[in-house]
């Protein structure tokens, strides 16, 4: 079984409305940073749960982040390195949330 599959895909994130262009690593919105439940294995668009995946928590990991993400629907944790195109405000602002996970 492979563990990742790049898949380009464009999309409007569903909590704040931007546009968002894939480059087949994609997988939260780099505005809100908020993500989809839709991945079984990285990229495989396999999860029948779809539902809404909020940023809970940002930890540094060398020269960028790493956020997790919980499912609202079914509770699902993940973890995402950042990217260059991600919003350093909502970063920040993530890690200053009362939520905020340090390191996990």
């Amino acid at each position: 079984m492979k563990n990742f599959t790049k898949t380009v895909e464009d999309f409007n994130c569903a909590h704040c409305g931007a546009v968002v262009h894939g480059n087949g690593y994609t997988n939260h919105c780099p505005n809100c940073l908020w993500s989809r439940h839709v991945d079984e294995m990285p990229g495989d668009r396999a999860s029948s749960c779809g539902g809404m995946m909020r940023p809970v928590g940002v930890a540094p990991d060398g020269a960028r982040f790493v956020i997790t993400h919980r499912c609202e629907k079914c509770g699902h944790t993940k973890r995402q390195r950042t990217s260059d195109d991600d919003n350093i405000d909502a970063i920040i602002e993530l890690s200053h949330d009362a939520s905020f996970v340090f390191g996990k």
